[in-house]
């Protein structure tokens, strides 16, 4: 999609402010002036960074169900704020962004400052271990782990209820069956809307399997 494409598509989507969009537009400035500094996003995807980066993000939101959107969230490894600010300019919930790479949690501290999203937007800045456990109602995490670690390390951050948004790529399949192996839950894979390769792992109730 064009940028204008993705602008409506966000307006019919989630019927958002123009506040949201002027937010989203600096994000999208700060974020091109920071990919001159540091490697945020791969410079093959700046031409179509709206929908790459921003609808790549955002189509997360419309996996979930609108009376859940306000829940606590969590974005684990979210580097540039891929996709947790993106969701929590759009969303306006509560999110976490946990990034260990210093450079990164500067950005992030930067956009948040900028944006004015101070009493929205937490950051973490160290590994996940050392993040205190605390229940979440959206998991996300984009390009983290592959999925049996990723669900490892992240598990105590989620509740009974709790619902996972995990975009993958061509190996989401394999990743799936792998981890289907120790954990079990509502797991389900979601074709992405901005490459025909990749998909998203959504699930629900997911708890280490039973050892025999």
């Amino acid at each position: 999609m064009e940028e204008s494409d993705v602008r409506k598509w966000i307006a019919d989507s989630f019927d958002v402010s123009r506040e949201t969009f002027e937010r989203l537009d600096l994000f999208v400035v700060l974020l091109l002036e920071e990919a001159q500094r540091q490697n945020l996003i791969s410079r093959s995807t700046v031409g179509s960074l709206w929908d790459r980066h921003i609808r790549d993000s955002a189509q997360l939101l419309s996996l979930v169900p609108s009376e859940c959107r306000k829940g606590r969230w969590i974005d684990l490894g979210s580097g540039p704020g891929l996709p947790g600010l993106v969701l929590a300019i759009i969303g306006g919930m509560d999110m976490t962004l946990v990034e260990v790479r210093a450079r990164r949690i500067a950005f992030l501290q930067h956009v948040r400052e900028r944006l004015d999203l101070g009493n929205q937007v937490r950051i973490e800045g160290r590994k996940l271990e050392r993040v205190e456990t605390a229940p979440h109602d959206i998991i996300t995490a984009r390009a983290f782990a592959p999925l049996p670690k990723l669900l490892e390390l992240s598990h105590r951050f989620s509740h009974a209820g709790t619902q996972w948004l995990l975009p993958k790529g061509k190996s989401a399949q394999e990743e799936l069956e792998e981890a289907q192996r120790t954990w079990q839950g509502d797991f389900a894979l979601v074709p992405s809307q901005t490459d025909e390769y990749a998909f998203i792992v959504t699930a629900r109730n997911v708890r280490p399997r039973r050892r025999s």
